[in-house]
């Protein structure tokens, strides 16, 4: 089995690897996701939010297969391509971001349920609630906070 390593972004040359690891893990969860917004969302990725956060990479055999992004003790960003999930490179990222960059609290979609269950098997808890996200969408966001290990 190839070895799962994580390592910072190399930044700005990356970012399309990014984009289609994003695009591979959306499409395989967010099915709730309408398709304007999400090509709207994708088109910020590389000038908006890939550079607002501090970017850690899993890659395995050198070819990255997964990211989170990691702002003020937040978890903005966590996104595995789709071929490799269920094979812990999400559980490795988030271990990382908590231990790391001491992320604490973390907003899932409520319509992903399976990032819901991720998180709350982790150790986080549900603590707040909006109607839309954080750019006014019609998608609900779930505020969690980590309490450590279940």
């Amino acid at each position: 089995m190839p070895a799962l390593s994580l390592r910072p972004s190399t930044g700005v040359a990356e970012y399309p690897a990014l984009v289609v690891i994003w695009r591979s893990a959306v499409d395989a969860t967010h099915d709730f996701l309408a398709d304007a917004h999400r090509n709207e969302i994708e088109s910020h990725l590389q000038s908006d939010y890939f550079p607002a956060v501090t970017l850690s990479v899993a890659e395995l055999d050198g070819q990255p297969v997964g990211f989170s992004g990691v702002l003020d003790g937040n978890l903005e960003m966590l996104f595995v391509d789709a071929r490799q999930r269920g094979g812990g490179i999400g559980t490795v990222l988030l271990s990382h971001a908590i231990t790391e960059h001491g992320v604490t609290k973390v907003d899932v979609n409520e319509q992903n349920v399976s990032a819901a269950g991720f998180y709350a098997r982790r150790g986080f808890e549900v603590v707040g609630r909006s109607e839309t996200d954080e750019a006014g969408r019609p998608y609900p966001l779930l505020h969690l906070r980590f309490n450590g290990p279940s």
